[in-house]
Parts: C-alpha cells; sequence; structure tokens
C-alpha cells in the first residue's frame, strides 16, 4: 500500500502565504508524475500544478503566484502559495504515480486533502 498524507492548508488572508507539503509512504519503488489538485465547494476538481522529469505545468489561474516542487529523497511534493486570493479558497489534493516494491503494481495515489481559506 502507499499514503499520500497533505499538510500545510489553513487560514490565510489574501495577499499571503501558505507552502503545502505531500508526503508519500508505503511500499514504494518508483514515483512519477506527482501533481496538487483542487476542489473548491460547489465546483469539480481541477489541476492546479504537475511535476515531472520533464518539467513543471500549472493552471492559468495561478502562474507565476504558485510553485510546485519535489524532494525525490523524501517522496515530498511541495505547493508554494504567494499572493493568495480568495477564489484560491479549495480543498488541495496531492496526487502521484507510483510503481511498488513487488509484486511492481503501477497505482495512482490520492491524499486525503487539505483545506486553503483565502479570507478577503
Amino acid at each position: 500500500q502507499v499514503q499520500l498524507v497533505e499538510s500545510g492548508g489553513g487560514l490565510v488572508q489574501a495577499g499571503g502565504s501558505l507552502r503545502l507539503s505531500c508526503g508519500a509512504s508505503g511500499s514504494i519503488l518508483t514515483i512519477g508524475a506527482m501533481g496538487w489538485y483542487r476542489q473548491a465547494p460547489g465546483k469539480q476538481r481541477e489541476l492546479v500544478a504537475t511535476i515531472t522529469r520533464g518539467g513543471t505545468n500549472y493552471a492559468d489561474s495561478v502562474k507565476g503566484r504558485f510553485t510546485i516542487s519535489r524532494a525525490n529523497a523524501k517522496n515530498t511534493l511541495y505547493l508554494q502559495m504567494n499572493s493568495l486570493k480568495p477564489e484560491d479558497t479549495a480543498v488541495y489534493y496531492c496526487n502521484c504515480e507510483v510503481v511498488t516494491t513487488a509484486p511492481f503494481k503501477s497505482l495512482e495515489v490520492w491524499g486525503q486533502g487539505t483545506l486553503v481559506t483565502v479570507s478577503s
């Protein structure tokens, strides 16, 4: 089994910053693409940012404000969020593609989510 645990969410005023972390643990052989998604109340889950060996990708709404990074040695994913806006309020989910140790399964894993609330 593989687990993802997010942390770092909370309440912040507009214009402020937060840093989200996501730690992966369990029967991990390799981790491929990793990403952050978010779901605001009453809306569908949407892509925020992804990171692969080829580079990074951001939603237009967060470009220039958010930065995704990863620490491969720690199996950890980060999202630095600056210049936060009320419309960034959502539950943020971590996602990754994992190949497990024997029997070498390919899995897509989601974290439980962490709530980010931006007040105006």
